[in-house]
């Protein structure tokens, strides 16, 4: 098959368009399907975008959604050093060995370990930030706290 071969399907496929202001006998004369006077009815006159006959237009009625999305704002994972107890002793704890783990979600942003629950192993975490009580918690039990 080729391009000159192709042809519109049978049917209403090739409709002809409508032809008005064509006499009356064509069904579509006079007004030519405008209807009587009014501002639609007139050559050259159409309502502005959103004009809604002097009613409060939908965009005016509706209220403007607020807020500000800060750009310069940094987002955190958050773990807590309850959750880091499942990893053996003496053992380094990354933010690529959390994400896989399943510890955090997106391994795209910066974590921050929080000092919720207890923690009983010397374990080696690097991270990206730490709250005081996490930092406290892990020196205790044995372990160090890195920033990265």
């Amino acid at each position: 098959m080729d391009l000159s071969q192709l042809k519109p399907a049978d049917g209403e496929a090739n409709k002809d368009r409508k032809r008005v202001g064509r006499g009356r006998a064509s069904g579509h004369g006079k007004t030519s399907t405008r209807g009587q006077k009014g501002q639609k009815s007139r050559t050259g006159r159409k309502p502005r975008l959103g004009f809604e006959g002097g009613q409060m237009p939908i965009l005016r009625r509706v209220p403007k959604l607020g807020g500000f999305k800060n750009p310069d704002k940094v987002y955190y994972e958050l773990v807590n050093v309850s959750r880091l107890e499942g990893f053996a002793a003496s053992k380094t704890i990354t933010p690529e060995v959390m994400f896989e783990k399943g510890l955090i979600k997106k391994a795209s942003l910066k974590v921050k370990v929080l000092g919720h629950g207890e923690l009983k192993k010397g374990l080696k975490v690097e991270a990206h930030a730490f709250s005081r009580s996490a930092i406290e918690k892990i020196k205790a039990a044995g372990g160090e706290a890195k920033v990265i």
